[in-house]
């Protein structure tokens, strides 16, 4: 988030249970209902993920990039990757919905602004994502005066089943995903350059007080999903 002053109405309001309006198309990841999870309330060992591109020769402002960034954000992704931006936009408090493919199989989610405005905004994750945390995207100026486009993640694995998966190999398509992301953002503005990648383990340590977190895995439901679907209809 920025230095600056900040505003009340910068961040979303307090809610028990997240209110989703599908948009039309998408698969709907049956958010209603579900309470917002950080990292507080992950099962995985804590990551500091910082992706950072510098966009060094356009002639832009970080609000600028951050304006841009948000109309577009969706069109950053990678192919296999879909964001379902909020009628409303990225707002505080509106929910974003993904339909992420792999193979035949697509994870269905969804995230909700906790925070925006003029320099950067935060994504919070809901119970069942495949990571409980934050993801902040933001732009600001470096030592030279180069406008700098980061995304900074701090997350744990939902749950016994998502960290498995991060440690045989999640973790580098999560880096992936962002990494193409800066790249299409740096695009976006005709500037060829290739982000950086910062890892750090912040808390080693798994909190197995919430193993039970597995029961919510959105996972298995999106994969039941897409298991049953081929057969409706018959």
């Amino acid at each position: 988030m920025t230095d600056g002053a900040q505003s009340p109405d910068n961040w979303a309001s307090n809610r028990e249970h997240l209110e989703v309006e599908v948009p039309e198309g998408a698969v709907d990841p049956k958010l209603t209902g579900r309470r917002l999870s950080g990292a507080l309330q992950g099962f995985g060992q804590m990551w500091q993920k910082t992706y950072q591109v510098r966009l060094d020769g356009a002639d832009v402002t970080p609000e600028h990039v951050i304006a841009e960034w948000k109309a577009n954000y969706g069109e950053f992704w990678p192919d296999n990757q879909h964001f379902y931006a909020p009628i409303a936009g990225i707002e505080p408090g509106e929910v974003g919905v993904i339909n992420a493919s792999q193979g035949p199989i697509t994870l269905s989610t969804g995230v909700m602004v906790l925070y925006a405005d003029e320099r950067s905004w935060t994504y919070m994750t809901p119970e069942g994502h495949v990571f409980a945390g934050w993801v902040t995207f933001s732009s600001h100026e470096d030592a030279d005066d180069v406008v700098v486009a980061q995304v900074q993640l701090l997350i744990r694995a939902s749950d016994p089943i998502f960290e498995m998966g991060f440690k045989f190999g999640a973790g580098r398509i999560e880096d992936r995903i962002w990494q193409h992301t800066l790249r299409s953002v740096a695009s976006h503005f005709d500037v060829d350059a290739e982000p950086t990648t910062e890892i750090v383990c912040v808390d080693k340590k798994r909190q197995w007080k919430n193993f039970g977190n597995v029961k919510l895995n959105l996972a298995f439901r999106s994969m039941g999903r897409s298991l049953i679907s081929p057969f409706r209809g018959r």
